[in-house]
């Protein structure tokens, strides 16, 4: 069985109590992870604010570290993995895409630039901006694509001269573990710290005194739990939360040609994407052609185990996520819902099967709630703007798209839609250029470029007089 240390100040840290880590694939339990507990967290952000005061004064040192630190994941991928998908459950292949993606996030990290800004300069004054770090940041990181996000938070926080614990997600702690563990040596004692636990853990971080930034991706109640227990001390916060993301489907749309890109726009990672398609809102002359190809892609996906080569969708990643949307789905069918392909459970894990429905109302829970799993409700309307205000009526605004062979009309309607970002003839589509973030309760703050590096500095004016 597998089993994993916590790494405090530069050193692997055994620990005495464990705690389970299933693989959703089979339901069964494959690793032990360490559950810290309230000294681990105390020593690690002690560490990490006693490292701060030199990490911040050399911006080449980090840039070295952070790309031996790509280095070091690349040179262990298989291995990396090999553990991600035992804990997720995505597909092999896509788990080393996202390991490789880390590795990327973390190279452009190191050469990033710290943004400055003058204002003035003349003969009798300068006036400029430059960002600094805040100091301790607690990195806290979600169960769907554990190694990419936690990767761009420790980038971005390590380049801009902070210092970082990082928190997995219970569910999948053992890849950041194992990437803990290839980069240790790489940066001086304290710099980054990876801790795992279980509820608890997440409390501690965001309530101590000397983390000075918490960001955090995770469910929109979490976040708010967050952002409350940072408002005492006025911590700052990056909160990436939930989607519920419309995709409207103009009358012009050809169902044939758009059906791939929307059903894995919904479906990747077996629905578990923040910003994946979570309902459809398609004319309803189009309707019926749409329909039929998104059950055709559904009912020809094989669904199972990440390790089998043919397995295109694997199982969702808890049981209580499992539960979740198995709930859903029954009270949509009880509520009349017509179950155009899937619909169930399948006998293997938490595996559950690609399940498109139709005949539903806006205010039926799989379509007004975000359903994080292998679950897309396509519903239809007569007027573009009757779309646009459905799309629109919701507390989620993180992604959206609209698709067209109109190009400049879906714009127009893209602009009229209320989300951090809007996608055309397109849908997780993610630039690195771009910043990326969420509109209404769908989060604060930005990541990627310069807006995540502002994000994880503070600004100061500087104001000279020339004498």
């Amino acid at each position: 069985m597998e089993k994993a240390n916590l790494f405090i100040n530069g050193e692997a840290c055994s620990v005495a109590n464990t705690f389970a880590v299933v693989n959703p694939a089979t339901a069964g339990i494959f690793a032990e992870a360490p559950a810290c507990d309230e000294s681990h967290v105390n020593r690690a952000i002690e560490g990490a604010a006693a490292a701060f005061n030199h990490w911040r004064l050399d911006i080449l040192q980090r840039r070295n570290a952070l790309n031996k630190m790509a280095e070091a994941i690349r040179e262990n991928s298989e291995a990396i993995a090999l553990l991600l998908t035992q804990e997720q459950g995505k597909p092999l292949k896509q788990a080393r895409s996202e390991v490789m993606t880390s590795v990327m996030q973390i190279q452009l990290a190191a050469s990033t630039e710290m943004p400055q800004e003058v204002l003035q300069d003349n003969d009798q004054s300068l006036i400029k901006i430059i960002r600094k770090p805040y100091g301790v940041v607690a990195a806290i990181v979600p169960w769907n694509y554990p190694v990419s996000i936690a990767m761009g938070k420790v980038a971005t926080a390590l380049i801009a001269g902070n210092t970082v614990v990082l928190k997995p997600s219970p569910y999948t702690p053992m890849a950041t573990l194992k990437i803990a563990e290839v980069t240790q040596g790489i940066f001086p004692a304290g710099v980054f710290n990876t801790l795992s636990g279980l509820d608890f853990l997440g409390v501690q971080l965001t309530q101590h005194a000397l983390v000075r930034k918490i960001d955090f991706t995770g469910s929109v109640n979490t976040g708010k739990k967050v952002a409350a227990a940072a408002a005492p001390d006025l911590k700052r916060i990056t909160l990436e939360l939930g989607g519920n993301d419309p995709a409207i489907i103009l009358p012009d749309a050809n169902p044939g040609k758009i059906a791939k890109a929307l059903f894995w726009g919904a479906f990747t990672n077996s629905g578990q994407v923040c910003v994946a398609i979570k309902r459809v809102y398609v004319h309803e002359s189009i309707q019926a052609a749409l329909l039929q190809e998104l059950a055709a892609l559904a009912n020809s996906t094989p669904v199972g185990n990440g390790l089998d080569d043919n397995t295109r969708l694997g199982p969702i990643n808890n049981k209580a996520q499992f539960d979740r949307v198995n709930s859903l789905v029954s009270a949509a069918k009880q509520h009349g819902a017509r179950v155009v392909a899937g619909g169930s459970a399948l006998n293997q894990g938490y595996c559950f099967q690609p399940t498109i429905l139709s005949d539903l109302r806006d205010d039926e829970a799989v379509v007004a709630q975000e359903q994080f799993g292998p679950v897309l409700p396509v519903l239809s309307y007569r007027d573009v703007d009757d779309a646009i205000n459905r799309a629109n009526a919701s507390h989620f605004g993180l992604g959206s798209s609209v698709w067209s062979e109109n190009t400049e009309h879906a714009t127009v309607i893209a602009e009229q839609l209320e989300a951090g970002t809007t996608w055309v003839n397109q849908h997780l589509a993610l630039s690195p250029i771009a910043p990326f973030g969420g509109a209404k309760w769908s989060g604060l703050g930005a990541i990627n470029g310069k807006w995540g590096l502002e994000g994880a500095t503070q600004m100061q004016v500087i104001n000279v007089k020339r004498v």
